[in-house]
């Protein structure tokens, strides 16, 4: 999950634009190897509906570079599932629409053979798994930008007494793109 320092993983109407400034071929790679260890995504509307526009159409592209273009493979072809209420048909390559209850069906996904289970954006789906305690792993990917408001990858109240979120840092992975700044006061 790509989130900025004031933990937002979208600005307030879905905005993705702030996490491309950073964005190198480094963490291409890092997220192709990443992608690798799985075989399913798991997507809300929004997101699913956002990559079925891009993903597909990045194949055909010439300009396209080499870990965008395995990343590209690699979402097209792994099974995706779309956990939606409104979504009819989705049409991209090996979806499947999932519209019974999340924590069914994540159970019964997680029981299945195979790699990793991993979701990409789709707040609303990733802070439900969160609410219901069934997320093995965060993998944030934090980026210098400041937005100030958006959606918050852990909202407020996901968390309560009965379930908390207690996590250790396992390993860390540093990019050479990261930059620091300082604020130059006048």
């Amino acid at each position: 999950m790509n989130v900025t320092l004031d933990g937002y993983f979208s600005g307030p109407h879905c905005e993705l634009d702030w996490h491309f400034t950073s964005w190198t071929e480094e963490m291409g790679e890092a997220l192709c190897n990443q992608l690798a260890q799985a075989d399913t995504i798991l997507l809300g509307r929004v997101t699913y509906n956002a990559m079925a526009a891009y993903w597909p159409l990045k194949m055909a592209d010439p300009s396209c570079r080499a870990e965008d273009f395995a990343i590209a493979n690699m979402m097209n072809s792994y099974t995706k599932m779309v956990f939606s209420k409104t979504l009819t048909s989705p049409a991209w390559s090996n979806s499947k629409l999932v519209t019974g209850n999340p924590q069914y069906e994540i159970s019964a996904l997680k029981k299945m053979p195979g790699k990793n289970l991993m979701v990409y954006g789709s707040g609303q789906l990733a802070n439900t798994i969160i609410k219901l305690g069934m997320a093995d792993e965060y993998q944030l990917w934090l980026h210098p930008v400041i937005l100030g408001k958006g959606k918050p990858f852990f909202k407020p109240g996901t968390t309560n007494e009965k379930l908390r979120l207690n996590v250790k840092l396992v390993s860390t992975e540093r990019f050479s793109s990261v930059l620091y700044y300082c604020v130059i006061r006048k």
